[in-house]
């Protein structure tokens, strides 16, 4: 069983469901060519796609462009169903960094023959996740930084101030449709940047001041 960690602490929370945003910054909408959503755009990937700092990405054998995407992570560690955006906040653990790795050209073909797209987000080792830092660490969820390095080099820097659904919307929004329950995590969308991993890379991500994951690429 995946577990999330709270860090400084011996908290651990078992992982449930990793609800996932898709198309939440403008830029990113801009720069894959899709529209614009009315509402928040969901998928889900599996617990098993989880690994963390020090492990390895593997892409399937079906896929030749895999992407990276950086992305705040939510923990929940109340449950809820229907919770009040006033609330929403209340709900939570801690914050993290994750990065969704994407197979795009295998979501690309399904997406265009109208069917589900889960095996190009959910493969195995597509949720490289850090630790959380304890919720009250943050005072403002809308005013952290994400920022990726591949092998040194800078790919993505966005705030989440960019976000078009917030924090506190999004949980509401989400809990409006599947009852949340603690070791939930949530992923919020990624800014602008994205591109492709190859065998060999060395990524970091993280929540400036706040969280860092390392992995890298089999």
């Amino acid at each position: 069983m995946k577990t999330a960690r709270i860090t400084g602490s011996d908290t651990q929370y078992p992982i449930g469901k990793i609800i996932c945003l898709a198309r939440n910054y403008v830029e990113h909408i801009r720069e894959l060519g899709n529209d614009t959503p009315e509402q928040p755009v969901l998928f889900m990937k599996p617990s098993t796609s989880v690994i963390g700092s020090g492990d390895c990405i593997v892409i399937p054998s079906y896929s030749t462009e895999c992407h990276h995407e950086v992305e705040l992570a939510l923990l929940m560690g109340r449950g809820g169903k229907a919770i009040p955006e006033g609330e929403a906040l209340e709900h939570l653990a801690g914050y993290g960094v994750a990065l969704d790795m994407t197979l795009r050209d295998v979501q690309g073909e399904l997406k265009k023959k109208g069917l589900p797209w889960e095996i190009a987000k959910g493969f195995d080792t597509s949720c490289p996740l850090s630790e959380f830092v304890p919720a009250e660490a943050v005072a403002d969820p809308q005013a952290l930084r994400l920022r990726l390095e591949i092998n040194g080099q800078l790919r993505q820097d966005g705030t989440t101030d960019l976000m078009i659904h917030p924090v506190r919307r999004i949980i509401s929004h989400v809990s409006s449709i599947f009852t949340l329950e603690p070791g939930d995590v949530i992923l919020t969308g990624t800014p602008a940047g994205v591109g492709v991993v190859r065998s060999g890379d060395r990524l970091q991500a993280e929540l400036v001041g706040l969280a860092t994951l390392e992995v890298t690429v089999g």
